[in-house]
């Protein structure tokens, strides 16, 4: 039965048996818990390595350690002998061990060089070391030479040989002088593998007495010394340069052989003139990657040789006068290496294993079979035992049957041996897994549950998932050949018990563990990218999510460090707070936050930013009188790029410790051409800008004053203008110090009179601002001009301005003052206007003055007061016309008019008058009511103000008002002008009348004016009056009045069985509410109310002169368009009610007054 199982303890080191064809291999654990009580044959598990060079000032100590149950003891062989130990006292074998310690002082260490093999046995085998070659190490003295003086002609090879006596292991070579300092060595001078020293050709250089060979050895630390050797260089008879030649190897090619994994050194010295040079080249292949050159390249070194590494390999030498070339031809033999060696087996009783040992070699290695140590060809017979060549097959082993088997594979370069033991055992199944261990994982994430068994024969591993779920291998599970459960992505799902089986057909074994699968930690909110100034205080966000059942640690590094020891740096839950930010503090900030399972990290950048330092090193070149070159040193910019430099000046001659900017070139650019100014005492100074802010200045440039020159501009705002009759004021900006360009600052002013043939008028003047010319005649043109000059010269010709001398006020009048009147309040007036010159100054246009006479009325209006106020409109600009707005009609005015100037008026014209045509009057004074009977009402008014005519009559319209304010048809009645009064009889009584009165002209009626009045209420048609509780409008308002209530008092109810009182009810408590009157026995009416604010007469209404109807309240109510009298209730009980302010009273009522109720209290008057 073919069967592969591979078995791992996960509590100690397991070692795998791995499984050939009808193979079973298991390592036994090597838990304590599970070695008690099982045998084991023992296994060397530590040994001296198979040359041993010991010093002879030392101890030899041959290591030999085993392991197995019983534990082994030890016996060895010397040269295939047996050493007794015993018998030899200088030897000792260590405690529990089968290291030999071997005291060779006082004796000769040779005695105890050979071949020494350990052996360690116990009750189930015996297992073998390497064969362990003891050598002395050995550093000879060199044999006793001449003195060696070599004389050689200039340009010649030269061979100085070492020759060192052998040593073990060999020596290390130097040449040196007799100042123990090494020669120097070039791709001329070169020292060979074997020591000696190659000169490719001599120069004179290399005439000395000192070449020595020092030779040390390493296990004993000496230096060994020949004699030296003495070269002198003749040059009598140099040698002339010759192609190259090759000093070793010698002929055309040559052999080398090297072991695989051993290192190659292939060497080729060239001689010749000049020096040649050595290349390296393998035929039909690239060298390996392992390949170096050494020893100025006449070295080629192969470190680990394969196969690969075989073929020719030729070094070419090569000068000016040719090349030479040499193949060495590499061989790779190979000392026996494993590819597979034998492993332990423990199997069962009637089971089969198969022994393996696979080697390879150059030649191919011979395979010697052992058991127990003994060749296999030695020992009994056994059936059950099997030999094909390199494999041992044991078929049906039984209880007893246990041995170590040793394969030795060999060839003439080396051998291998390995030692692998047979461990017949019967053992049930056991669990070495911790029972009830937890295994936690993050989502996601693969799980690995183990199930560490052991049992012989191996045992069958199962697995259950809550006690009732079998797991088999499919995609979401993989059941591993050493019996631990993978779960590939795990999820919460997976989250439970699981319970592994281990069975055999000596018992079975199970356990339980438990997977949690928790919530991945994930930063939600990384830290950002911060650029903060020094000095500022910033914050580090860094938000996570995680498994609640986990316990995190949030860690915060800098630049994958700790953070400082400092208390600037403030680590919050979920942040980090650095204060007073300093240069030292930029970096990257990692925010670490870690659970027992997992983590997760983010990171962000603190760039510290500053103002720029201020420029250093100002220097000045190129000086010209009008320009200078400055060049600076930037400051450090402290990681915020400089946007752009100022450059600034102070000038020590006209401003002294004032610094004005100059110019500004970009943040790139530390240099700057600056544009001078004659005249002036310079020194520079530069800031420097970036995105924090400006920089200190820098420290002042030196001095650099320019020459004086003429000056370069002419003063500014140069005008003129008189500011009296005969005079002319001309002003200027005067030039700053910086601008004058050198002494003596003048100003050269010049005026003429403008299209006059005459000469310009000059004056120089210094330190003013201002030149008045005199006796120039009145408002003329003039052209000025003010020239600047200075002790070197005078500005650019200016150009000229034109200014007007002073003014006076105008000559003449307008004549020709036309008036056209449009209607009764506007009038057109033209004039004819006055002459340029009689203006005398600048026309600001014509001034017309008008007033009101008197009115235009009959002889017994014209007793007029006195006229009216003078009025005035002024039309700017040279006009001739203008419109008066605004005048009163049937009026007589007189006006006149102006020419005016900035100096002032001229003399008025004529004066004119005019008269304006009838308008409209104005409303009649008053309109009053002043009887009140049930059919009639007697009116008195009185006349218009303003007649604005001659008053032609009134006009009176009136119509009576509804209850529901709607109007009824309108009379017209003409009165005579010189009525005041009238009586209008056939009223409908209890009735609400409008009037309307206007008087007119013949330009028709003005404007209206109204008042209402009451007809008296007849008592004996009251039952005829309309029933308002009939009517759609009330019956609506008191059902939304009763609805309102209702909702009050539920939630009075509320409130009081909540504890609570209702403070309008505590108020009608505590104050009765006096608008509430008892109904009277004699007529059944409620008492009077009245409201002043929502209850107002109609706009314009007058109060009548008995007072019975009060309209002073208010301008306008629904009252007003009432049917009059009390509210009463109908014989139905309705209520009778009117929308009215004061009702009129009753004589018997008597003076009572009483406001209107509330809509709870009229409810309550219900009830």
């Amino acid at each position: 039965m073919d069967r592969h199982r591979k078995w791992t303890c996960g509590l100690g080191t397991f070692l795998l048996l791995v499984l050939q064809t009808l193979t079973l291999a298991l390592e036994v654990p090597l838990d304590p818990k599970v070695l008690e009580g099982l045998p084991q044959p023992p296994t060397i598990t530590m040994q001296s390595p198979k040359d041993y060079i010991f010093d002879p000032r030392e101890n030899i100590v041959i290591h030999c350690e085993a392991k197995g149950k019983p534990h082994p003891s030890f016996s060895w062989t010397r040269n295939g002998s047996h050493f007794d130990i015993e018998k030899d006292p200088k030897v000792t074998m260590k405690p529990n061990s089968g290291t030999l310690v071997i005291d060779i002082s006082g004796e000769k260490a040779e005695a105890y060089e050979g071949t020494y093999q350990c052996t360690a046995h116990n009750d189930h085998g015996a297992a073998v070391s390497n064969d362990i070659v003891i050598r002395q190490s050995r550093s000879p003295l060199w044999s006793k030479e001449k003195d060696k003086k070599l004389v050689v002609q200039l340009g010649v090879s030269l061979v100085l040989q070492c020759r060192p006596p052998a040593g073990l292991p060999p020596p290390i070579i130097m040449w040196m002088d007799n100042n123990f300092q090494r020669l120097p060595l070039n791709p001329r001078v070169s020292q060979a593998l074997n020591g000696d020293l190659y000169f490719s050709n001599v120069v004179r250089g290399d005439t000395r007495t000192d070449y020595i060979c020092y030779a040390r050895f390493p296990h004993t630390q000496t230096i060994q010394q020949k004699q030296p050797i003495s070269v002198t260089v003749l040059e009598n008879n140099p040698i002339s340069e010759r192609k190259p030649g090759f000093m070793m190897p010698l002929g055309p090619s040559s052999t080398k052989m090297v072991l695989k994994g051993e290192t190659l050194e292939l060497e080729c010295i060239a001689e010749g003139l000049p020096t040649p040079s050595v290349l390296w080249q393998k035929d039909g292949g690239a060298m390996s990657q392992s390949a170096s050159f050494q020893n100025f390249n006449k070295t080629l070194k192969i470190s680990d040789v394969s196969e690969a590494d075989a073929g020719n390999y030729r070094c070419v030498a090569n000068n000016n006068h040719g090349s030479a070339h040499h193949i060495i031809k590499v061989s790779v033999k190979a000392a026996p290496y494993w590819i597979s060696a034998p492993r332990n087996l423990i199997l069962a009783p009637n089971e089969t294993g198969i022994l393996t040992c696979r080697v390879n070699g150059d030649p191919k290695p011979k395979i010697s079979w052992f058991v127990n140590g003994v060749p296999l060809q030695n020992v009994p017979v056994d059936r059950s035992r099997k030999i094909e060549d390199d494999t041992v097959i044991l078929s049906h082993v039984q209880t007893g049957s246990s041995a170590v088997y040793q394969c030795n594979a060999s060839n003439e370069f080396g051998y291998v041996l390995a030692n692998a033991f047979v461990n017949v055992l019967a053992e049930p199944p056991r669990v070495l897994t911790q029972p009830n261990r937890i295994y936690q994982v993050i989502t996601n994430t693969h799980a690995l549950l183990d199930c560490a068994s052991f049992g012989s024969p191996i045992p069958a591993i199962t697995w259950f998932k809550d006690n009732q779920i079998s797991i088999k291998n499919e995609d979401a599970y993989v059941i591993h050949e050493n019996g631990t459960l993978e779960i590939h992505v795990a999820q919460p799902l997976n989250s439970g018990k699981y319970t592994c089986i281990a069975t055999n057909n000596l018992g079975i074994k199970e356990n339980h563990v438990f997977l949690e699968v928790k919530e991945p930690t994930r930063i939600l909110k990384q830290p950002e990218y911060k650029v903060v100034q020094r000095g500022m205080r910033t914050v580090f966000e860094c938000k996570v999510k995680h498994d609640p059942s986990l316990i995190p640690t949030m860690t915060w590094l800098k630049d994958d460090a700790a953070l400082p020891d400092d208390g600037r740096f403030v680590v919050g839950t979920e942040s980090l707070t650095i204060k007073d930010v300093v240069d030292g503090d930029e970096g990257t900030y990692t925010c670490h936050m870690n659970t027992t399972l997992d983590h997760d990290s983010a990171s962000a950048m603190l760039t510290v930013v500053e103002r720029p330092d201020p420029p250093t090193d100002l220097e000045m070149t190129g000086q010209k009188d009008r320009s200078v070159e400055l060049t600076w040193t930037p400051g450090d910019e402290h990681n915020s790029p400089t946007q752009k430099f100022i450059i600034q000046y102070e000038d020590h001659l006209h401003q002294p410790g004032v610094w004005l900017n100059l110019t500004e070139v970009p943040g790139t650019s530390p240099t700057a051409q600056l544009q001078l100014s004659p005249y002036v005492y310079y020194s520079f100074r530069v800031l420097a800008l970036n995105r924090v802010g400006y920089s200190d200045a820098s420290q002042p440039s030196r001095q650099y004053r320019t020459n004086p020159a003429a000056p370069d501009i002419n003063p500014a705002h140069v005008q003129g203008e008189g500011t009296e009759p005969g005079n002319l004021v001309i002003s200027w900006t005067q030039l700053s110090g910086f601008q004058s360009n050198g002494p003596g600052l003048e100003y050269v002013v010049q005026w003429r009179q403008k299209d006059v043939e005459q000469e310009w008028s000059t004056k120089s003047v210094a330190n003013v601002s201002r030149y008045v010319v005199s006796g120039t005649p009145t408002y003329v043109p003039y052209e000025v001009k003010v020239q600047a000059s200075n002790d070197y010269g005078s500005a650019p010709e200016p150009e000229a301005t034109i200014a007007y001398s002073g003014e006076d006020v105008p000559l003449t009048a307008p004549d020709s003052v036309q008036i056209m009147v449009h209607n009764s309040t506007l009038a057109e007036v033209h004039w004819e206007p006055v002459s340029v010159p009689s203006v005398r100054g600048k026309l600001q246009g014509y001034k017309v003055f008008y007033r009101r006479e008197r009115g235009l009325h009959d002889a017994a209006e014209e007793a007029e007061p006195q006229p009216q106020q003078v009025q005035f409109l002024t039309f700017g600009g040279n006009r001739s016309e203008g419109r008066l707005p605004g005048l009163q009609p049937y009026s007589l005015y007189s006006l006149h008019i102006k020419v005016l100037n900035s100096k002032g008026e001229g003399p008025a014209s004529t004066s004119k008058t005019f008269e304006t045509p009838e308008g409209v009057p104005g409303p009649p004074s008053f309109l009053n009511v002043v009887d009140h009977s049930l059919d009639s009402l007697t009116l008195e008014w009185g006349p218009p103000q303003h007649n604005n005519g001659r008053l032609a009559g009134y006009t009176l319209k009136y119509q009576p008002v509804n209850s529901t304010s709607e109007l009824g048809p309108l009379r017209v009645m003409t009165l005579l002008s010189n009525e005041t009064t009238i009586v209008l009889s056939s009223l409908n009584s209890s009735m609400l009348y409008k009037f309307y009165l206007s008087a007119r002209t013949i330009k028709g009626s003005g404007p209206d004016l109204s008042e209402e009045a009451f007809t008296v209420m007849d008592t004996t048609v009251a039952s005829r009056q309309v029933d308002i509780a009939t009517q759609g409008w009330f019956i609506g308002l008191m059902c939304a009045i009763a609805l309102l209530i209702l909702v009050l008092l539920i939630v009075c109810f509320i409130k009081r069985n909540k504890g609570g009182k209702y403070p309008v009810k505590e108020k009608e408590d505590a104050h009765q509410d006096p608008e509430i009157q008892p109904m009277r026995e004699d007529d059944g009416t409620f008492g009077e109310y009245s409201d002043t604010e929502d209850h107002k007469p109609l706009k314009g209404s007058r109060t009548p002169s008995n007072g019975t109807v009060r309209r002073d309240e208010s301008d306008d109510s629904l009252v007003d368009y009432g049917e009059g009298g009390d509210g009463q209730f109908n014989e139905d009980g309705s209520f009778i009610g009117q929308y009215s302010g004061k009702k009129e009273k009753d004589t018997h009522e008597g003076n009572e007054s009483s406001e209107a109720p509330s809509p709870v209290n009229a409810m309550n008057s219900f009830v």
